[in-house]
């Protein structure tokens, strides 16, 4: 099976350096081979890595909160409609291999919680959830400062069946 990593965060409008950093991630995590997985939503980090993952020729799944496409990212390969609203977090974070986190407000709190209660591995990428974050959950939580060092901490990290994630795209 694909290696799946879920990329949450923002979900309004990025200025040009938040948008090039989640761009940047999309296009690494396709480079890796790996699936990027985002909420789908057509605004912010969801849409900034997933057009960054598939213009670099990556497989992009959107998970999104309504049960139509009106508000999905227009770079998204597969739209799983959910109409679960914020309750979908759950779905983006059980489905990910490793969640990379951006910044952004209390959906992405949510999910950068639920991770770690469901023993994922979340890297938070230059943002710090909070004291109570990091004592919470049997998962790991790291920093990374870029793009680059969040992939880096995401490959060297074991997938939820305890193997080392490859560039392949193979877990």
């Amino acid at each position: 099976m694909r290696t799946v990593i879920g990329v949450m965060g923002a979900g309004r409008p990025l200025d040009g350096a938040a948008f090039s950093r989640a761009y940047r991630l999309g296009q690494l995590v396709a480079e890796r081979g790996w699936v990027l997985l985002t909420g789908g939503s057509g605004c912010g980090v969801m849409d900034a890595a997933s057009k960054g993952a598939h213009e670099a020729g990556g497989l992009v799944i959107g998970v999104l909160k309504g049960d139509d496409d009106a508000e999905a990212s227009a770079h998204l390969d597969i739209a799983v409609r959910t109409g679960m609203g914020d309750a979908r977090n759950v779905i983006n974070v059980l489905t990910a291999d490793v969640v990379i986190a951006l910044p952004g407000g209390s959906g992405t709190l949510s999910e950068v919680a639920l991770g770690l209660k469901a023993n994922r591995t979340v890297v938070v990428l230059g943002w710090d959830p909070g004291a109570a974050m990091r004592a919470s959950g049997p998962g790991r939580l790291l920093d990374a400062s870029t793009p680059e060092e969040a992939v880096e901490l995401a490959a060297a990290r074991p997938n939820v069946s305890g193997q080392l994630l490859s560039d392949e795209g193979d877990a």
